[in-house]
């Protein structure tokens, strides 16, 4: 099985190749989709962030206040520091026995979507890793559609390495400027290479 990590900058269009791909037949696992069931009521990760962050950080149904805790982490990177090491080691406990599972089913390719893949050093987990990247402007235009104002644009950015560090870093680079057929087509491309030659491990 060729196991593909898949970044990008946010407001890139990791969402919108995860769409393509699970429209495509591969496995796809996103992280972000994880990173929220760990933080379920009953979970042991909510009540660890309770503890560090204070019951404020709970609705009156016992539910993650996340744009309060967003609020919080993202203007204090040791607050960030200190939520990571709660919901990262979790996170990829669950995917790779994600991948585990997709290789016992003989499944050919599966994709793992990881905003931090390079920050949190999973490189070497995978077969080859994808980037996902649009310019500056584009990504300010998504991350103004949907309603963040430019200090928490910037505090989100600022919390990524700059993508084109990540770019440099990706054995893959999916340019998501143009339509969603073109931005197929990329993936596409990647895919059929994939299956037609052995790919080299980071």
């Amino acid at each position: 099985m060729k196991i593909f990590g898949l970044t990008g900058g946010i407001g890139m269009g990791k969402s919108t190749a995860d769409q393509l791909l699970r429209e495509r037949g591969v496995a796809v696992v996103d992280t972000d989709t994880l990173a929220r069931q760990i933080v379920e009521p009953g979970q042991t990760a909510l009540a660890e962030i309770q503890t560090l962050f204070g019951k404020e950080m709970l609705a009156s149904d016992g539910r993650l206040r996340r744009d309060e805790l967003a609020r919080r982490v993202f203007a204090d990177a040791t607050a960030r520091k200190q939520l990571e090491d709660i919901l990262h080691p979790r996170i990829r406990t669950l995917w790779l026995a994600q991948v585990d599972a997709w290789r016992a089913e003989g499944r050919p390719v599966a994709v793992v979507v990881i905003p931090l893949l390079f920050e949190t050093n999973t490189a070497s987990h995978f077969d080859a890793t994808i980037c996902v990247a649009c310019s500056a402007a584009t990504q300010q235009q998504r991350l103004l559609a949907r309603g963040w104002s430019a200090e928490q644009i910037e505090q989100r950015i600022s919390a990524q390495w700059p993508v084109e560090k990540k770019m440099a870093l990706a054995d893959f680079v999916v340019w998501t400027e143009g339509s969603m057929d073109v931005h197929a087509a990329q993936l596409e491309r990647i895919l059929k290479n994939s299956r037609a030659a052995p790919i080299k491990h980071c």
